[in-house]
């Protein structure tokens, strides 16, 4: 018998998010609403996303993306109050705005512009009406945008010309030090969710290879201990913990034999000999016709 359940799943803390340009990451922290910067005119954001994942990565159309995205929003509060103040000359007003901002965004595209000025009043009241939600755009592709467009779109939405705006923090209510970007973006939600990858492991299988942990929560495998976690127990000084990572929780086969059974005794864990990687890195040099030896006091020339 086959059941397929199908569940809506709340985002949560390890949830894996991305938007369109690589920008992918996961839920440190989720707060509530009230907890949230916000504007000046009380909006609280959404996201909250790290600057510092931008200038190595070098993918600025996350923020081209979200400054097109807080003018369209801007273009359509303009028409929204429009809608909603209705003056005398309402419908001409309303065509000349729209029009103002189709030229803006772009002024090489005559179909927009042509059917803007021959629509009935009604009809321009329906796209209006679209439009207040929030004037949708989109750049091709490999074309990109000019500095001039955007400070000429700034000057038309009413927007500060660095594109940054006060916040203001959700739990105190001060004013924050620096300005920030602020816009609108696509979120995405990925398929990896930390429900299905949370996973711990005591001991279990290893390689026969490398005689390292499998990896894997299907193999029921270890943690990858990398090279930058490695660096960065390095920076802390943890001496310890990382000959601890190196050997007898990965390929130091006597080690964590006699960790484990020192561990089930309740005595003192004992110290760690050669890990089995040195042992490659020999046999390896060896293809080289290196051939390296072992000496010490309990080492015999065999390296056993």
């Amino acid at each position: 018998v086959k059941l397929y359940i199908a569940t809506k799943r709340k985002l949560k803390v390890g949830d894996k998010m991305a938007g369109r340009h690589g920008n992918k990451g996961i839920v440190s922290n989720i707060v509530p609403v009230a907890d949230m910067p916000y504007t000046a005119d009380g909006e609280p954001v959404d996201i909250v996303l790290n600057p510092l994942g931008v200038p190595s990565r070098m993918n600025i159309g996350q923020i081209l993306e979200m400054h097109l995205g807080l003018v369209g929003k801007e273009f359509g509060k303009q028409i929204a109050s429009m809608l909603e103040d209705k003056t005398k000359d309402f419908a001409k007003e309303l065509r000349a705005k729209m029009l103002e901002i189709a030229n803006a965004i772009n002024e090489k595209d005559p179909l927009t512009i042509h059917v803007l000025e021959n629509c009935s009043d009604e009809e321009l009241l329906e796209y209006a009406k679209d439009w207040s939600k929030g004037v949708k755009m989109a750049i091709p592709v490999f074309e990109g945008i000019s500095q001039e467009k955007f400070y000429k779109l700034f000057e038309l939405a009413k927007i500060a010309m660095d594109g940054k705006m006060d916040l203001y923090d959700g739990r105190t209510g001060e004013k924050m030090r620096e300005r920030v970007n602020v816009g609108y973006m696509y979120m995405i939600k990925l398929h990896h969710l930390v429900d299905e990858k949370v996973h711990a492991r005591s001991t279990g299988p290893y390689s026969l290879v490398t005689h390292q942990p499998v990896g894997g929560k299907a193999l029921f495998g270890g943690q990858r201990f990398g090279e930058m976690e490695v660096w960065a127990l390095e920076a802390y000084g943890a001496a310890h913990t990382l000959k601890e990572m190196l050997t007898i929780k990965s390929d130091d086969i006597r080690g964590r034999e006699n960790a484990y059974r020192a561990i089930a005794k309740g005595e003192q864990v004992g110290e760690s000999e050669i890990p089995e990687t040195f042992y490659v890195l020999t046999k390896e040099l060896q293809s080289l016709a290196l051939d390296i030896n072992i000496f010490g006091d309990d080492v015999d020339e065999d390296g056993a």
